[in-house]
């Protein structure tokens, strides 16, 4: 298998999962490399689907500070189906694909069947979530919630190859 990225690459994408803000001559000047040969990269990396979106990260808690309304409920929910069978389970990752609340779903092994990190405004919000996700679905075993009340690390990026050294000591 022919190897498709370089330390330069490994570079880039250190630099932007810590700030996917940086411009192209900010980016290739930290790299050691021209604006249009990093362009170059950055657009391949995209096409690889190694650079799979570009966000904006919003803080709940600053955000209700400035909008004087409360930061939301976030909660990490367990969650175990009657039936784990292929279909089974390709049919309920659908069902949580329908609801932008579910920020994240995790097949996992030696437990429950999925981990869910659910971000909804208040209790109301996500009742109604719970009934429409776990009540409604007559394969929904056993559910468990857990409802956050702070947050103590937050992060985005992944180890990248040979460079989780580097990074762990130049992090903020």
């Amino acid at each position: 298998m022919k190897k498709s990225i370089d330390d330069t690459d490994l570079q880039l994408l250190e630099l932007l999962q810590r700030d996917a803000s940086l411009s192209q001559q900010a980016l290739a000047e930290r790299v050691g490399i021209s604006p249009a040969t990093c362009l170059r990269r950055v657009q391949r990396l995209r096409e690889a689907g190694i650079l799979a979106a570009q966000v904006a990260l919003v803080d709940p808690w600053a955000l209700a500070r400035a909008s004087g309304q409360p930061p939301g409920l976030c909660c990490i929910v367990e969650l175990s189906l009657d039936r784990q069978d292929a279909q089974a389970l390709a049919a309920f990752e659908q069902l949580l694909q329908q609801h932008p609340e579910v920020q994240q779903c995790w097949r996992v092994s030696a437990g429950p069947d999925f981990i869910l990190v659910v971000h909804t405004l208040d209790m109301q919000h996500y009742q109604a979530l719970a009934h429409a996700l776990f009540t409604q679905q007559a394969n929904v075993r056993n559910v468990k919630a857990y409802f956050a009340t702070a947050q103590a690390k937050r992060g985005t990026a992944i180890p990248l190859p040979g460079r989780a050294a580097s990074a762990s000591k130049s992090a903020p």
